[in-house]
């Protein structure tokens, strides 16, 4: 495959080079300044195109250009440097992407639709799909419907534009990284315009015997046929071939001691050839928007998901005695089980809307959005587990059953128990937003919204709920560049899927108060304060009392709460910065225990400058710094807590363009640091990232 991918890159490289000679004339200016996108347009946090400096909560977005250059190569990366988050909670994981925001899992949505429904059901986004990722922190209840507490990550698909552009890469890098990446699009017509954007990637992991191989390709169509009227049309065929770099090693042997040393941080448990987590996704996306008068827009999109996945995995049993794990004096002698999963997730998605943009006086004026959404998500599994037993010091691969290559059933041996899964869930939401704004200083967000949600398993047991969610936000220019705003929220979160006794689980709810203060002086700083609070009913956590570390039960009342400062700004010399701190106490009410793997302290600082070295040829550097501090985990055998030791990180980008070319070299954990993103008192720990070097060459056009 490595050999295919080359010859790829290397024809598109030749075609596009002969057609950049054509005309050469109207080329833009490659000299890029990466900076934070925390003043740039987003739709996402009241889906209306109103400045972001103007919304009263934090919102951040993160171009594209900018993830790039900081080495993201999952769209959990893309968070790295943006306060509030804990990006990889769980270090690299190759089956999800992840972020604790504000203490709280975020939910995804990718153009303002929910994208991912249930976990282990399907495969993670390509981030070179996206123009943008967007973070809304806070709840987002009252347009979103199904969104988190702590926040929601809304991707921005890339979409065709009207002037001819686009660029091919290849790339190479750790653990045999080669891929070959394109995105092109320009006009088609007068009225039609088309892009595809489109990866293949044959690569290994930092754990052993767990490859990253992937094929995606997404075309897309605009039809313009005047200002007033576009449709566009986006399809997305992705096929992975992986497994798990999670392997759940046990606590005595990594962040505890053995006496036959450390575990590796490479080390895999599975069955070469039969773990792996393999999947298909397919989807379509309609987005059309009409403008009915100056005055009056309808916005209407759509969009179907099919996934099918493949899940076998092995995990030691670290479970039944934390503290105590092994089977034999020598502590070498581990339980391992063997789990295999089929997952099927089918997803209609829509959302309507109408805006309307009118005065109630001269130095008033209103943007009014009324709309309705609905979704229907169905998710089947099939599951089996086994146990065997290994030298987790010395495995020997072989000797461990293949079941067939199909998930474990009974009569294999080992059989610990088999169960499937058919849940669909529908919502149906209403909703209407008053933006309204005072003298072009002062900005009241008003919002209400009314769900209903219907869960059933096996299309006999169904749960109906509904909920009414408020909003209310108020950000003013008390003086010139200084904006404090203040905001109530509330949010109702339907969730895909059952807790570890078989019940579909209940939505969650919740609240949130938040007030701050956004910082700009001018177009080129903007620096954010806010301090917030959450209170939250049923939030799933681990079932401990089960062997399965997937299992779920739902909590009763929990909280976070804390502040957070971001800072962004283009200084002299063109030296581009991004800062950002953020603290976070979140428990489960009346436990007096910071909840597993939620650090309190995070920061990151990340600096770019570019250098003119003349002939048109322009160096741009680049670099950061992220901390997390160390965070706890309690249970019966740790009732003290288990601490995960806090880490620090440096990460750094090297670009060399000239002409329509470029040459980038980026490095993420530079150092080499070995640490653990997560130790839960469950029993296992998880690596942090090595370190990832890669280098990619481009053309552009």
């Amino acid at each position: 495959m490595k050999l295919a991918v080359l010859l790829l890159v290397g024809s598109a490289i030749i075609c596009t080079g002969a057609r950049a000679q054509e005309d050469t004339s109207d080329q833009p200016d490659r000299e890029r300044i990466v900076v934070t996108g925390d003043r740039l347009q987003s739709e996402g946090a009241t889906k209306t195109d109103v400045p972001s400096i103007q919304v009263p909560q934090p919102v951040t977005v993160i171009p594209a250009e900018l993830y790039e250059a900081q080495g993201a190569v999952s769209i959990s990366d893309t968070l790295n440097y943006v306060a509030g988050v804990q990006a990889n909670p769980y270090g690299p994981d190759s089956r999800v992407d992840g972020g604790f925001v504000r203490g709280v899992n975020a939910l995804q949505f990718r153009d303002g639709m929910r994208d991912i429904f249930s976990y282990y059901a399907s495969i993670r986004a390509d981030p070179y799909n996206f123009s943008q990722v967007e973070l809304i922190r806070g709840p987002s209840s009252v347009l979103f419907g199904s969104g988190s507490l702590g926040g929601i990550i809304n991707l921005v698909s890339k979409i065709p534009e009207f002037a001819p552009q686009g660029e091919v890469s290849v790339r190479y890098g750790s653990f045999d990284r080669v891929e070959a990446l394109a995105d092109l699009t320009g006009p088609l017509g007068d009225t039609m315009a088309g892009r595809i954007v489109a990866r293949v990637r044959d690569s290994g992991t930092q754990t052993d015997n767990v490859p990253d191989d992937r094929v995606m390709i997404s075309p897309s169509l605009t039809w313009a046929p005047s200002m007033d009227t576009e449709l566009t049309l986006i399809g997305l065929y992705q096929e992975d071939d992986g497994g798990s770099t999670s392997q759940f090693l046990p606590l005595v042997g990594t962040i505890l001691p053995n006496p036959n040393g450390q575990l590796p941080q490479n080390l895999f448990i599975g069955k070469p050839g039969w773990d792996r987590y393999d999947g298909r996704l397919a989807q379509g996306t309609a987005m059309f928007r009409q403008n009915l008068s100056a005055n009056v827009r309808l916005n209407m999109r759509a969009r179907y998901i099919d996934s099918d996945l493949t899940y076998f995995t092995h995990y030691p049993n670290s479970y039944s005695s934390p503290a105590s794990p092994y089977l034999d004096a020598d502590q070498r002698i581990i339980g391992n089980y063997a789990s295999g999963s089929y997952a099927n997730l089918e997803i209609v998605s829509t959302d309507n809307n109408v805006q309307l943009d009118f005065n109630t006086g001269e130095n008033i004026k209103h943007v009014l959005l009324a709309g309705v959404d609905y979704s229907w998500s169905r998710v089947r599994k099939e599951d089996g587990l086994a146990i065997e037993t290994i030298d987790i010091y010395d495995i020997d691969y072989a000797a461990l059953s293949d079941y067939g290559f199909d998930i474990p059933r009974a009569g294999d041996a080992g059989f610990i128990y088999g169960s499937t899964e058919d849940t669909e869930t529908t919502q149906l939401g209403f909703y209407v937003q008053d933006q309204i704004r005072f003298f072009d200083r002062v900005s009241l967000v008003l919002g209400a919204r009314r769900d209903e949600v219907s869960t059933s398993s096996f299309g006999t047991e169904t749960i109906d709920a509904g909920a009414t969610s408020f909003r209310a936000g108020l950000i003013a220019e008390v003086v010139n560049g200084v904006s404090p705003f203040v905001s109530y929220t509330e949010s109702f979160e339907p969730i895909a899927g059952a807790t570890s006794d078989g019940s579909p689980f209940t939505p969650k709810q919740g609240k949130q108060w938040e007030a701050g203060l956004k910082i700009h002086p001018s177009n080129s700083i903007l620096v954010t304060l806010t301090a917030y609070d959450i209170r939250e009913n049923g939030r799933p956590i681990s079932d401990d009392t089960t062997p399965d570390p997937t299992d779920q039960v739902q909590a009763g009342e929990s909280f976070s709460r804390g502040f957070e400062v971001s800072g962004s700004a283009t200084l002299p010399g063109n030296l581009s910065a991004i800062v950002n701190l953020s603290y976070n106490e979140a428990e489960i009410e009346g436990t007096g225990q910071q909840l597993d793997n939620v650090p309190k302290i995070n920061s990151s600082v990340w600096l770019t400058r570019p250098f003119d070295l003349g002939r048109d040829v322009v160096l741009l550097l680049g670099g950061g710094v992220r901390h997390s501090g160390d965070s706890k985990s309690y249970s019966a055998s740790f009732p003290d807590g288990l601490v995960t030791p806090a880490y620090t990180l440096v990460d750094a980008m090297a670009e060399l363009s000239w002409s329509d070319w470029s040459l980038a070299l980026n490095a993420t954990n530079l150092f080499d640091v070995e640490y653990y993103s997560a130790c839960l008192a469950r029993g296992d720990c998880f690596q942090g990232a090595d370190r990832n070097v890669y280098a990619t060459l481009t053309r552009r056009f």
